[in-house]
């Protein structure tokens, strides 16, 4: 006699036949399956649950990874083999899909959101490799205009996969808009993976964070109705000197959606013209005006011409990025504040306002709150910008919650420097910072001090800092930090969890924290508080 399970199967297509569309298209452990890829294709990247999703829609077929996307030294260009794991799981249930319908299952609304979720995320995969190369290698990637040659091809899969008995899916996707919002992920995965390093939490904190400033938390939404307005948003960048402000930033502005026309084949716009960068503190207060809002001839002494400024320059789907936006005086913060809220400038010496159409990006190491305090930083003007607020972690903290990211980026820094020679280069420099600074430095120039720190000893084999660990700034007021405390109301918990977090703002070592609270280093780990942290180290807002 058959056991019931096997006997279930046998007959389940009769069955199904029978019921003739009562039942649902897919299985309840099939409808998960796909739900998990619908979470994965529209999620972020670089969380760390999107590993975990990958986790449960693998099972056991699953290969194991690092629990965070960042780029790896030894295989940058390391394929992923678990996506093509998903894929292959897809396929092998959409096979069966004609089967069913012949049987006279229909699908439900439900049920064919997820499987054209499922094919997108088919598709985007199947022309990744094409998209990139034309983003990166191919003509116009740097000087131009990127052409493609295989949107027909596209087009034709489109038609192939994403129409059910001959009608549009539900949601409604166009082939030329997904095409360019394929376009636009790529690039972004790209420029945020090549430019945010390191394999620490703080490290893909910040990717995501850089993620979710191109797309917003919701891609779905974006894709509906915020393509094309993220321009209106201004993105300020917070955080020390050399952690990479300016990167993110060239991220940000690099990753913009391009619209596809199809009647040229080609993304219509110059990504050479999509990033321009004024360092505000190399200039003098009449320079800046100059270069950001041009000016006319005579308008001050040395103006011989007529000359446009980045705001007039600046294309739509270009990006201007104000560094060191504390330095600026308060007549400029004046005229930009009027930028931001009515799009609009008027050039030096003119009387006529022109118009801005691209995205503004600013950046600065100072503590904005402590300026709006002096009077040096208007306070209006930080609320029109902090409406998409990112803020660079320090390398000390990267090294304090992840000790290894330390060797992981002194390699990086001496293959960029001596690429034949960077693996005995690396061992050697990690080991003397070991032996003559100690693990527990705390970098206070960030990835530029390292960086020098590596070129110091493949010269010279020795590296003097130029201040001493005694001469580390202070950390930021925490007067408020423990309100409430003496009237009795915080808990035990929340005063240790405060105080943890405020010591290991210090140290960012959870061994040096413990060590100075006479605690166990795993009651320091479970105690510190990510978002008070984030605050500490960003200064009062």
């Amino acid at each position: 006699m058959q056991p019931p399970s096997q006997v279930h199967a046998m007959y389940m297509p009769f069955i199904r036949c029978m019921l003739k569309g009562l039942m649902p298209l897919f299985q309840s452990k099939e409808r998960s399956l796909l739900e998990s890829f619908s979470k994965i294709g529209f999620g972020n990247p670089f969380l760390a649950e999107w590993v975990e999703l990958e986790k449960l829609a693998l099972g056991p077929h699953y290969v194991e990874e690092p629990p965070y996307r960042s780029l790896e030294i030894d295989n940058p260009d390391r394929r992923r083999p678990n996506t093509w794991r998903m894929i292959a799981k897809i396929e092998r249930l959409f096979e069966d899909i004609p089967r069913r319908l012949a049987c006279g299952d229909q699908p439900h609304n439900s049920e064919l959101v997820l499987y054209e979720d499922a094919t997108l995320f088919i598709i985007y995969h199947f022309f990744h490799d094409r998209l990139y190369k034309a983003a990166f290698s191919g003509p116009g990637a740097k000087t131009g205009v990127v052409k493609i040659g295989f949107y027909p091809e596209f087009l034709q899969t489109w038609n192939r996969k994403m129409l059910w008995n001959g009608e549009s899916l539900p949601s409604g996707h166009e082939a030329q808009h997904t095409f360019a919002c394929f376009f636009q992920i790529v690039r972004a995965f790209h420029h945020i993976f090549e430019n945010i390093l390191g394999g620490s939490p703080p490290a893909a904190r910040l990717r995501a964070a850089v993620w979710q400033s191109i797309f917003t938390h919701n891609i779905r939404r974006y894709r509906r109705a915020f393509y094309n307005r993220m321009g209106d948003f201004a993105t300020l960048i917070t955080g020390p000197s050399g952690t990479g402000k300016e990167l993110v930033a060239r991220s940000i502005a690099l990753s913009r959606y391009i619209p596809f026309e199809v009647s040229t084949q080609s993304f219509g716009h110059d990504l050479a013209a999509s990033f321009h960068p004024i360092h505000i503190g190399a200039l003098t207060s009449t320079l800046v005006e100059s270069e950001l809002f041009g000016h006319r001839r005579g308008a001050f002494t040395g103006a011989d011409k007529d000359r446009k400024g980045w705001l007039e320059t600046c294309p739509p789907l270009g990006a201007v990025f104000l560094d060191e936006l504390g330095e600026l005086s308060m007549d400029v913060q004046m005229k930009l504040l009027r930028v931001i809220e009515t799009r609009t400038f008027t050039p030096v010496g003119e009387t006529t306002p022109r118009q801005f159409t691209g995205k503004l990006i600013a950046a600065t190491n100072r503590k904005l709150a402590e300026s709006i305090e002096k009077g040096s930083f208007r306070e209006d003007l930080y609320y029109r910008l902090c409406s998409d607020l990112i803020t660079t972690p320090s390398l000390a903290r990267q090294i304090g919650e992840s000790p290894a990211v330390l060797k992981d980026l002194v390699r990086f820094m001496a293959r960029r420097n001596a690429a034949d020679e960077a693996d005995t280069l690396a061992d050697e420099a990690y080991t003397w910072i070991e032996k003559n600074l100690g693990l527990q430095y705390p970098w206070p120039g960030n990835y530029r001090e390292l960086e020098q720190c590596v070129r110091n000893l493949i010269i010279r084999q020795e590296y003097i800092p130029a201040r001493s660990e005694s001469s580390e700034p202070r950390p930021p007021s925490v007067e408020h930090i423990f309100d409430g405390a003496c009237e009795g109301q915080l808990t035990a918990d929340q005063l240790l969890r405060r105080y943890c977090t405020l010591v290991y703002s210090q140290t960012h070592s959870y061994e040096e924290t413990a060590r100075k609270l006479k605690i166990d280093r795993r009651t320091v780990k479970s105690r510190v508080d990510l978002e008070l942290l984030g605050r500490l180290d960003a200064g009062p807002v």
